[in-house]
């Protein structure tokens, strides 16, 4: 990364439930206007289960100022259900996305769709739209939990820069030596465009070994043994996560990270203290 050029930092919010998820969604987004987000983006559920929902949240950021990038995912839709999402989108004057394959939600048995991977699902984006929409992929530096190998995942993920991605989210982690390893391989693939860390805050013990069992992320022995260590005791995690995460990103940017993307959960308080911590320049 040039010194001339700032790190992009963006964030990620996922569709309320209720009037009270709103509230909490428009509050944190609010807060976190401070960092001045080049993009926000929205979470899709497994199979398209929060389609309605992803939409009214992206209207509801945008309204608030914030460009904001609705995730889409190919697994569970037809192409004609695709190309009707795109545009709605294009005709509100959404210019972003998050094109992911998804996750089969749970009942829907083999139906997975008529494009089955996230490759496919950009190759048709930009057919359907050409130079539209930005494109944001995946990208998963400790390998994501379905793929065989670690070879065999960033073959997928270089198909996906291939299709015509404009860039890259990864699935968080903790080792940035992951992170290096991983964009130097994709560079020897010929990989150009930008892989910004995806940065997941500490401020649940339970809750952050459940993810990462899900996603494939490794929690560092030493983080689980203190976070065990400190019981119940909210403010001491909170705290001790802020240290941790805070580290890992200035170790990102100050080794050429283009930017970071917090996974805010609809929570403020977390990410703002990680990015009031950081040494950045204006």
């Amino acid at each position: 990364m040039s010194d001339s050029i700032s790190p992009a930092f963006s964030l990620e919010f996922f569709p309320p439930r209720d009037l009270a998820g709103q509230e909490r969604l428009v509050r944190a987004a609010k807060q976190m206007l401070a960092i001045q987000p080049k993009y926000v983006s929205v979470t899709f559920g497994a199979g398209g289960s929060t389609r309605a929902g992803t939409a009214d949240a992206v209207r509801t950021l945008r309204n608030l100022g914030c460009e904001a990038a609705p995730h889409l995912s190919c697994v569970g839709a037809s192409r004609q259900d695709l190309r009707d999402i795109l545009q709605a989108y294009k005709n509100e004057g959404v210019r972003r996305v998050v094109a992911l394959r998804g996750d089969l939600p749970s009942g829907m048995g083999g139906d997975a769709g008529e494009l089955r991977y996230a490759n496919e699902l950009v190759s048709f984006i930009r057919e359907e739209t050409g130079d539209w929409f930005h494109i944001e992929v995946a990208a998963y530096p400790e390998m994501h939990p379905q793929a065989a190998h670690p070879s065999a995942d960033l073959d997928h993920f270089v198909n996906k820069v291939k299709a015509g991605a404009d860039a890259a989210i990864t699935q968080y982690f903790f080792n940035a030596d992951a992170y290096f390893d991983f964009v130097d391989r994709a560079q020897a693939k010929g990989v150009r465009v930008p892989i910004v860390p995806g940065i997941m805050p500490i401020t649940n013990h339970t809750q952050l070994l459940r993810f990462s069992e899900m996603c494939g992320a490794e929690v560092p022995r030493w983080i689980r043994l203190r976070l065990a260590e400190f019981g119940d005791d909210k403010a001491s995690i909170r705290a001790f996560g802020v240290d941790v995460v805070t580290e890992l990103c200035q170790t990102l940017l100050d080794n050429g990270a283009p930017g970071l993307h917090f996974y805010t959960l609809n929570h403020a308080e977390a990410p703002l203290a990680v990015w009031k911590e950081l040494s950045l320049q204006a």
